[in-house]
């Protein structure tokens, strides 16, 4: 009699061997259609096979190869191929895959076409979702990969980067049984040539539980990137380390390749370590130098979200203030000596030709606004020529096209400048708005040393407040508005200037001759300036020494970088020889020109020349003679009132 198990076991069998009859008359490409169905459905765009199914099922690690494979491009860009593989065999093991992990023995493809793109709004037709977050790529582990002759075709129309290449992994190429994967082509990266070479172990018997090394080299133009790393498993892409080097003329050109807004630098050339860790990428011990300075630090970009997030803690032992020139699109005043990027060479000489010192390279603001930032720097000593600056440091901080320093400190010998730098980026036109102060600096340190003592010695205090709208710092001026006051609370200055800051001629120039270097004090100074669509206008001028009394007025143009300010001097005691005429400074920003009204000093000379042939010899010195009527400033009311516009003076004697 039938008993349960032996019922059972025979309809096993016959199951089993129905099983076997149906796969060996089941004719695979009946399942063209619904398997194209099926990965369309998973891809999310079209997919067609137009070859034959070749399927071999009687084995532990069971093969199948899809003849005439093509996947088709996303909705958003339109008909035609994404991908085209003639020849696609993969096999898998079977006992793994029961427990849920992919292992693939064997993936083979002969030649592939594909084609990856990206547009001017960021849509990458490789996305299978469009505004998901981008997750990195990783591959179940392949054991042996092969790929013959591959095409692979990049178009980013985002960072303007255009490339074509081939991929091989050829086995059996370099002897003994050891071949290598390779990538390489060429095309344009922004407009320059650009190729790249990438280049691993043999894809024989890889090891899934052990490192995968590679290596690359990455040129655009005169833009060099070296990798040496690996994959911590093979084929996942979310996890690499190494080490790296990089240089080129100007780092801002990395953003084709980086799609990050680095500020535009002098040539530079740095190493440092590299990892990825999922979406977040990191730069760690970077060593080297940008133009003359040195730079070391720290640097990881989170694009977890699909917005690049950079943080990054960076210093240099020695700062030369030149090299910060090209950050804001200018260059050194004179580049001989120093390290020059074809950019800042040319808008160096530009500036030189028009007379001008401010630049006016226009601000990439689409940049600013795909990412955002943190950033520290330090510098620990600053080469700034006859700049009288110890060292430097700022805090920055970059929120979708909101760029704020804050603080921005700049140690000098002694006192500091400190405040802040707000660029907003976010309209269509940036607004840049300053506010520093300079604090207990001393004025000796600023002018220019002669034989002897200083010449004029003191407390500086000052406060900078302006904002102007436009795409450069040369627009930014000509726009700016807001106020700028400048004090001197108290002081020492040479005799002789002084008595030639009004126009004693008698006292100063006999002082000058006999080499007099005896002071006067300088009670206070202080220099008003209201900011007006680009220009600056003297409010309140005022500098009150021991024998003169000085009021200036006039204004400094931002616009075309001019100097229009006259100082008239009143003596305060009676003096032989005094001209009423006052001192001018006029010219440009460049070469300013100092020199005496002399039209206003003209009827002086009329009636000397009249006194002298009709009255007496004696009296042609008269009208030369100062009354003395001047009085001392109130110092105490104008160090106050400057105070109260924002000059950090007062808790200073």
């Amino acid at each position: 009699m039938w008993t349960a198990p032996r019922v059972w076991g025979g309809l096993g069998g016959a199951l089993l061997l129905a099983l076997v009859v149906f796969l060996l008359l089941f004719q695979w490409n009946w399942l063209r259609g619904p398997l194209a169905h099926y990965l369309s459905g998973r891809l999310n765009r079209p997919v067609a096979i137009t070859g034959n199914l070749e399927v071999h099922p009687w084995s532990w690690s069971p093969r199948a190869t899809v003849n005439g494979l093509v996947i088709g491009e996303p909705a958003w860009v339109g008909p035609g191929p994404m991908a085209r593989l003639p020849k696609l065999t993969v096999q898998v093991k079977l006992l793994p895959l029961l427990s849920g992990k992919v292992i693939l023995p064997l993936v083979e493809a002969d030649r592939p076409d594909v084609r990856l793109m990206r547009d001017a709004q960021g849509r990458a037709n490789w996305m299978l979702h469009p505004g998901a977050k981008p997750k990195p790529l990783v591959l179940p582990a392949i054991d042996h990969l092969i790929i013959a002759d591959g095409a692979l075709r990049y178009d980013d129309a985002k960072h303007r980067l255009h490339f074509a290449g081939t991929v091989s992994s050829q086995e059996y190429l370099t002897g003994a049984g050891r071949g290598v994967f390779r990538l390489e082509g060429k095309g344009t990266l922004s407009g320059a040539n650009f190729v790249a070479l990438v280049t691993g172990g043999p894809l024989i018997h890889v090891d899934p539980s052990r490192p995968y090394a590679f290596d690359a080299h990455i040129q655009s133009a005169a833009t060099r990137v070296w990798l040496d790393g690996q994959f911590a498993r093979p084929f996942d892409f979310g996890r690499l380390s190494g080490r790296m080097r990089v240089s080129g003329p100007d780092f801002s050109q990395l953003y084709g390749l980086t799609g990050l807004a680095f500020p535009n630098t002098p040539p530079y050339d740095l190493a440092a370590g590299f990892g990825r860790d999922g979406s977040i990428y990191a730069f760690r011990r970077i060593v080297g130098r940008v133009g003359d300075s040195d730079l070391s630090g720290d640097l990881s970009v989170d694009n977890s979200s699909g917005r690049p997030f950079v943080t990054a803690d960076l210093a240099s032992r020695r700062l030369r203030l030149a090299d910060l020139a090209a950050v804001v699109g200018g260059g050194p005043r004179h580049i001989a000596g120093h390290t020059v990027s074809p950019d800042e060479r040319i808008m160096a000489a530009r500036l030189v030709a028009e007379h001008r010192l401010l630049p006016d390279a226009r601000l990439d603001t689409n940049r600013m606004r795909n990412m955002d930032a943190r950033l520290v720097y330090r510098a620990r000593s600053v080469d700034a020529g006859r700049l009288p600056v110890r060292a430097l440091s700022l805090r920055l901080a970059l929120d979708h096209g909101l760029l704020t320093i804050d603080p921005l400190m700049v140690n000098l010998p002694q006192g500091d400048l400190a405040g802040s730098i707000r660029l907003n980026a976010r309209a269509k036109t940036p607004v840049t708005t300053i506010d520093l102060r300079l604090d207990n600096a001393r004025l000796e340190t600023m002018v220019k040393r002669v034989a002897g003592p200083p010449a004029i010695e003191g407390g500086l205090f000052a406060r900078a407040k302006l904002t102007g709208a436009g795409d450069s710092v040369r627009a930014a001026a000509a726009h700016a508005n807001g106020q700028v006051t400048v004090v001197v609370p108290h002081g020492e200055m040479r005799k002789a200037f002084a008595e030639l800051l009004g126009i004693n001629v008698a006292d100063g120039v006999f002082l000058l001759v006999t080499r007099n270097h005896s002071d006067t004090p300088i009670r206070c100074g202080v220099a008003d300036f209201r900011a007006s669509d680009g220009v600056l206008t003297v409010q309140q001028m005022v500098l009150d020494t021991g024998p003169v009394l000085a009021l200036g007025k006039g204004e400094v143009d931002l616009r075309d970088e001019t100097l229009d300010l006259s100082l008239s001097g009143r003596p305060k005691k009676f003096r032989l020889a005094h001209i009423g005429a006052p001192i001018l400074v006029k010219g440009s920003w460049e070469s300013p020109k100092v020199g005496v009204d002399v039209a206003k000093a003209a009827p002086q000379a009329a009636i000397a020349v009249a006194l002298g042939a009709f009255v007496a010899p004696l009296a042609a010195v008269l009208p030369f003679v100062g009354p003395g009527l001047a009085k001392n400033a109130d110092c105490a009311a104008l160090t106050s009132e400057a105070a109260q516009r924002g000059a950090p003076v007062s808790h200073r004697r």
